[in-house]
């Protein structure tokens, strides 16, 4: 009996941890998120420094300086993790002097392109609940430009006009996020750029020795970013499952079905997922499937046949008699049915054929065949079943040669003295039960 127990669990474990290992794969692939984002932005591009005298960017005397809508930039964004990604850009900037700002006029045109690192910092903080619909990113990496003068020349090639040179240098910002649909986000950017070199100073001319390869811009934008990829939600703000988590309750999972399938709910010896009959008197010895023994075949498990005899060899015919009605009316002689079946198991026949053996050695006797059902369901229908099964096992009878004179259907419907969470405990009280009259 140990033997088969033991292997019988190893068997259905192995099955249940490949079926959770497969589960927690498909969570994994379910839970992924969209990884590609576009973006496209507008705003202002602001060179800092280097300037020759008399040449500035803005206008002193006016709010935030007379903002101008100078920069444009396209970028496609990749996150290798949920937390962090690399972004890669190309970037349009005219740079120039604000009319009616003191400053002599020039332009600066340039044309670069980017590479960055980009981390998801609401993730990274784990504060993405708090925020909602908002969202922080921060980027930074290299940016290599092509300036092109576009200041016109006061003396000969004093201000380098349609000269071009390459520069470039690092550059870091911050992105603040509102998303106001699934895939679609608005954002405002704010970027430095320091040069490291940059020969020119922002109004074409060739800059100072002292400031010589070193340039700084301030470009502000505002923007919109769309998520690209099979899920509905945008990759910055998808729900990301932990796969540790995953694993943790896949296996909490594993071990409550070990657990369950040990539940023995007769109390035979007989775990459930081996018993066959799992609703076997208590104290009655069982086989390895947890089927009452009956090595006679006669209807009655040989340990309630024996209690019978000895009670008889103790006592007189009427005496004997009245044990076996005791004994049918306390609930001993049980057929049992399945969830919402009106037809006895397999198993739970041998009640019927006790009941049969008892009505032909007793041909005064007349019994109730009384129908019971759980409380799963409305008590209309419940009522219905537990009259059918009665009606099922009546039927069974007659046709065994009882008259039908002799059998009366009583119906109980929803028997509550059970757990009504008990999958087990259920099993119990869906059953016909008998009750003899002389």
């Amino acid at each position: 009996m140990k033997k088969i127990t033991l292997v019988s669990l190893l068997l259905v474990t192995t099955i249940s941890v490949n079926a959770q290992d497969k589960e927690v794969k498909k969570d994994t692939a379910s839970s992924d998120f969209n990884k590609w984002t576009i973006e496209a932005t507008v705003g202002q591009a602001k060179g800092v420094k280097p300037y020759s005298k008399g040449y500035y960017s803005g206008d002193p005397v006016t709010f935030l300086g007379k903002p101008q809508a100078n920069s444009f930039s396209v970028a496609a964004r990749y996150m290798i993790s949920p937390k962090f990604g690399v972004k890669a850009g190309l970037h349009y900037e005219e740079i120039k002097n604000i009319k009616n700002s003191g400053s002599l006029p020039f332009k600066m045109q340039q044309i670069g392109i980017t590479l960055q690192g980009v981390v998801n910092a609401t993730r990274l903080f784990d504060i993405q609940d708090d925020l909602g619909r908002f969202g922080l990113l921060f980027h930074g990496g290299l940016k290599i430009d092509q300036m092109t003068s576009k200041t016109k020349n006061i003396i000969e090639h004093d201000h380098n006009y349609n000269q071009t040179e390459y520069n470039g240098g690092l550059i870091v910002g911050v992105s603040p996020q509102f998303r106001f649909s699934n895939r679609l986000a608005v954002l405002l950017d704010i970027t430095i750029q320091n040069n490291f070199r940059q020969h020119f100073n922002w109004d074409g001319t060739y800059s100072n020795l002292d400031n010589n390869l070193n340039g700084q811009q301030v470009t502000t934008s505002l923007g919109l970013t769309y998520s690209l990829g099979r899920n509905k939600m945008h990759g910055d703000w998808a729900v990301i499952r932990d796969k540790n988590l995953d694993q943790i309750e896949a296996l909490d999972k594993r071990v409550g079905e070990v657990e369950t399938l040990m539940n023995d709910t007769d109390k035979d010896g007989v775990p459930d997922y081996l018993d066959q009959e799992n609703n076997s008197v208590a104290g009655v010895a069982v086989d390895t499937r947890g089927k009452m023994v009956d090595i006679n075949r006669n209807g009655v498990p040989d340990e309630l046949e024996r209690y019978i005899e000895k009670t008889s060899k103790e006592s007189s015919e009427k005496s004997n008699s009245d044990t076996i009605k005791r004994l049918v009316n306390e609930g001993y002689v049980t057929t049992y049915f399945d969830t919402a079946k009106v037809n006895p198991t397999n198993v739970s026949t041998e009640g019927i054929d006790f009941i049969r053996t008892y009505l032909k050695n007793n041909p005064t006797a007349s019994v109730d065949i009384v129908g019971h059902a759980d409380e799963i369901g409305s008590n209309e229908r419940n009522n219905a079943l537990s009259k059918g099964r009665a009606e099922a096992v009546k039927a069974i009878l007659v046709k065994a040669g009882i008259d039908a004179s002799r059998l009366h259907v009583v119906t109980i419907g929803e028997d509550t003295s059970v757990d009504v969470d008990s999958e087990g405990a259920r099993k119990l009280v869906r059953r016909v039960t008998f009750k003899i009259k002389e």
